[in-house]
């Protein structure tokens, strides 16, 4: 029995197992992003790395984020230097491939001069930054960059889900069910199976 005057027990530590990997790129390649490539200059010349880690930061002031791994050559290039993160269409996945080190020859890789930084043709939609601020990220370097000019395309926007590239679906409704009148009736969306995977992601990450 604990005497009311007793100290509390301490909780045991809990001790998180070790990750793999391979297993956590696969399950962060579940999370469906955009493709962009992050373009600047270097001795004069347009350069340029794929990057899928994008986002925005702040509209007051505008800031925008890309991570890049500490391996890639462009991460001590961005230091301190202005950026445009061109944001592809999808018919650049040629230009994905040729700027994540992997060259295809029939990629078009035309340039434009921004007034900060090299910017790619025929893109989804461009965004041209000057440097803000950098921040370790553990294998990566976070670097955010202050908005400057912005651009934006009719056409449609390259994305990335389980390790391949695909091209925009159909639009949903607030029941899941396609907005396009021509394509059946999809399913509801079953509400039961989402609350169990946020339940098992609440449980495996927090």
């Amino acid at each position: 029995m604990t005497h009311p005057t007793d100290p509390p027990e301490e909780a045991p530590a809990i001790t998180a197992d070790v990750i793999d990997p391979a297993r956590l790129r696969s399950c962060l390649g579940r999370f469906a992003t955009g493709v962009t490539v992050v373009s600047y200059s270097h001795d004069g010349q347009p350069r340029g790395a794929t990057v899928n880690a994008f986002s925005s930061v702040s509209l007051d002031p505008p800031l925008v984020l890309v991570s890049v791994a500490r391996t890639a050559r462009a991460c001590p290039l961005l230091q301190d230097t202005a950026f445009a993160v061109n944001v592809l269409s999808a018919r650049q996945i040629g230009v994905a491939m040729t700027f994540a080190g992997r060259p295809d020859e029939a990629a078009v890789i035309a340039w434009d001069q921004g007034r900060h930084a090299p910017r790619l043709r025929h893109t989804h939609a461009t965004i041209e930054c000057t440097p803000w601020r950098s921040y370790d990220g553990g294998d990566h370097v976070l670097y955010l960059g202050r908005v400057e000019d912005i651009a934006i395309r009719p056409n449609e926007p390259l994305l990335f889900h389980g390790g391949s590239f695909h091209r925009r679906g159909d639009g949903l409704d607030a029941t899941g069910r396609s907005t396009r009148i021509s394509t059946p009736t999809a399913l509801p969306l079953q509400l039961s199976a989402m609350e169990e995977l946020a339940e098992e992601f609440v449980a495996g990450w927090i």
